[in-house]
């Protein structure tokens, strides 16, 4: 089967989406600011073609959920740990410990936030929301500023009126 690639421009760095037709195998965010043109495939699966258009929504601030299909490569205890980081509603966060016991394993919390960093579909499988159990932002593989950004994004500062 072929892997295929394309590339998205967001507010956080380039997105390079790989997948085939069986899904989604990666997104990351590429520090570079521009992707060269040969780079671009114009010919890709559906699912890629959505993924960009659920990741433009989301960044718009029109999507706080995607659909798509996705078919990550991982042991099965890392694809356990992903498929628990899509039971966190948009704009809220877990720690680390949190999600260990979620899973069943509170001594497993070094393993779990392992596998959370070698999630391949950043952004659409949130690692991003999960945080250290003092509250503050550790560990991201596109660098804290990144999970930051999105973790704001996500849950923005409403202004209050005082009158």
């Amino acid at each position: 089967m072929t892997v295929h690639t394309t590339y998205c421009k967001t507010p956080i760095g380039i997105a390079k989406i790989t997948g085939d037709h069986n899904g989604l195998q990666s997104i990351y965010v590429l520090d570079e600011e521009s992707v060269p043109e040969e780079l671009i495939q114009l010919s890709t699966p559906l699912c890629l073609q959505e993924c960009v258009v659920q990741l433009e929504a989301y960044f718009q601030g029109k999507r706080d959920h995607f659909n798509l299909t996705v078919n990550p490569k991982g042991t099965a205890f890392q694809i356990k740990v992903w498929k628990s980081l899509l039971k966190i509603p948009f704009g809220k966060t877990k720690s680390y410990l949190e999600q260990s016991k979620a899973l069943g394993d509170v001594k497993a919390i070094r393993a779990v936030a392992m596998a959370n960093g070698k999630n391949p579909l950043w952004i659409v499988i949130p690692c991003h929301r999960v945080i250290a159990s003092d509250r503050s932002l550790t560990g991201y593989a596109g660098g804290v500023w990144r999970k930051k950004w999105l973790l704001a994004h996500e849950n923005p500062l409403k202004q209050h009126t005082l009158f």
